[in-house]
């Protein structure tokens, strides 16, 4: 985009840029989201930067009115494979709170300096200063809606000291930490209490009916559930564990978001448990420019119209899918949930008594790589080469020979995964799409697929790759989209005969 597109866009105050791009307003000293209702200010004292960091750094203040800071996420930082994307996420996940800039580096096989620089151009602010933001959007959460000391606050948010805190809430908020506790539109929790009442924003059109019966086909017993209009899950964390309850029915209009509620081992897992659940529910894509490209094909535009805001799920937990995947080689949805609760109540490990008594039927997490490889294919209730496939996958995510995180090659890592025996290209590319979060997917290889395809348009049919490459870089939506479109008795996702090797 231009300025002038970006300031047309302003005008408009189109909530679809929210993330995309800050307004910086040079009078005033803020910064806003392009759809902030404030007036317009003039063209001429207006400056464009690509991250709250940005703006944080030239030393503008975050608007009071319509919270910048907490916009989704930019959607090029799910499509984007190279390493400015790949540090992205994984600075989003906590990488720098957690290992600092030298591992954020190393896990992208860069110096520190040539990553800055990179870094730097692109997005206006080093890994640096694009932790602090998040830390300080973290810190705003902890602040409004819960009763805990600010000292904890402070270094639950990832700060280095109190004194380091307190600066930067004032300077990215224009407000004391007390100060903007007493302000928070919602009261607080009790230390403890309740777990972590937050929103988590996304972009118009959601069509969230599809999104969470998906998840709830799928939801493995002990590990996650739907019950009473709310989605539940086990979250396995860096510091620990935690349980998120995602009201499903989202909230639209300006701030469009779904509420969600955090119960968290330690609290400084706030941002990485946030950003998984982003992740898992595809909060962050931009449904418009999906539908631009999908409803320019005859084939799928009567589903993009009928199917407005059509997301595709990743994963809360890469490696947990990546194993579910190939659980459901050539099987039902219904036959690998089944599987998959057997092997979780087995070999997962319980959540704290403190998660544990929390309502619902939620008590544990899907077993870890190093889990189920220990297992070996003996102790897995399925047929000896999908156990060999499971076992391998495992070990291998377990030593780190194939990474998944938010990090990860994911060239690399399909390559990988390919060279196992038992994994397929049907399984590759479930997982590309949901444990790695690969919008440009086309399972062409899918049953389910293949027969929406046939009834669309048998030459398609016939060649599917060819046909779909019309539809990148969004072919994982349009894989969703054909499985819409299949008989609601068939809508699992099976591979076609072959989908695994041996």
């Amino acid at each position: 985009m231009s300025d002038d597109q970006r300031y047309r866009a302003v005008a408009g105050k189109d909530s679809r840029f929210d993330g995309v791009f800050y307004t910086c307003v040079t009078s005033t000293g803020i910064y806003c989201r392009p759809s902030c209702p404030a007036a317009v200010p003039k063209r001429g004292n207006v400056l464009f930067l690509p991250s709250a960091a940005a703006a944080q750094a030239h030393g503008f203040r975050a608007c009071k009115r319509c919270r910048p800071d907490a916009s989704p996420g930019s959607p090029e930082w799910n499509a984007r494979a190279d390493a400015v994307g790949r540090a992205m996420r994984l600075i989003a996940d906590g990488a720098v709170d957690r290992d600092g800039v030298a591992g954020l580096a190393g896990a992208l096989d860069y110096s520190e300096r040539q990553l800055n620089r990179m870094l730097t151009a692109e997005l206006g602010a080093g890994p640096l200063a694009l932790a602090r933001a998040r830390r300080a959007q973290t810190a705003r959460i902890l602040i409004e809606t819960t009763g805990l000391p600010m000292s904890d606050i402070a270094f639950a948010s990832g700060f280095a000291s109190i004194r380091q805190f307190n600066d930067t809430v004032r300077e990215v908020f224009d407000r004391s930490p007390s100060q903007m506790r007493e302000r928070a539109a919602r009261g607080a929790d009790p230390a403890g209490a309740g777990g972590i009442a937050l929103r988590l924003p996304f972009r118009e059109p959601l069509d969230a009916a599809p999104l969470f019966a998906f998840l709830a086909a799928r939801a493995v017993p002990g590990v996650e559930e739907v019950s009473g209009g709310v989605y539940r899950r086990a979250l396995a964390l860096p510091h620990g564990a935690g349980v998120a309850d995602i009201d499903m029915a989202p909230r639209t209009g300006r701030g469009a978001h779904l509420r969600c509620r955090l119960h968290l081992d330690d609290l400084r897992d706030l941002g990485a448990a946030v950003q998984r659940c982003r992740r898992l529910l595809d909060l962050d894509c931009d449904p418009g420019a999906i539908a631009a490209v999908l409803a320019a094909d005859p084939l799928l535009a009567p589903s993009v119209a009928a199917r407005p805001g059509l997301r595709s799920p990743g994963a809360a937990d890469p490696a947990e899918y990546a194993a579910r995947a190939v659980i459901g080689q050539q099987v039902s949805v219904a036959a690998a949930r089944t599987v998959a609760g057997r092997l979780a109540e087995r070999y997962g490990k319980p959540l704290s008594p403190a998660l544990a008594a929390l309502p619902g039927g939620v008590d544990r997490l899907f077993p870890s790589p190093g889990a189920l490889a220990g297992a070996g294919p003996d102790g897995l209730p399925m047929p000896a080469p999908r156990a060999r496939a499971l076992a391998a996958l495992c070990a291998e995510l377990d030593s780190g020979g194939i990474d998944l995180g938010p990090g990860a090659d994911r060239e690399e890592s399909a390559a990988r995964m390919l060279r196992l025996p038992g994994i397929g290209p049907w399984t590759t590319g479930y997982i590309r799409m949901r444990a790695l979060g690969d919008p440009d997917v086309l399972l062409h290889q899918d049953l389910v697929a293949r027969r929406s395809l046939e009834r669309l348009d048998p030459d398609a049919a016939a060649a599917p790759a060819e046909r779909g490459r019309a539809w990148g870089p969004y072919r994982s939506y349009a894989t969703h989209h054909l499985w819409a479109l299949a008989d609601p008795a068939a809508q699992a996702p099976v591979p076609a005969a072959g989908g695994g090797r041996g």
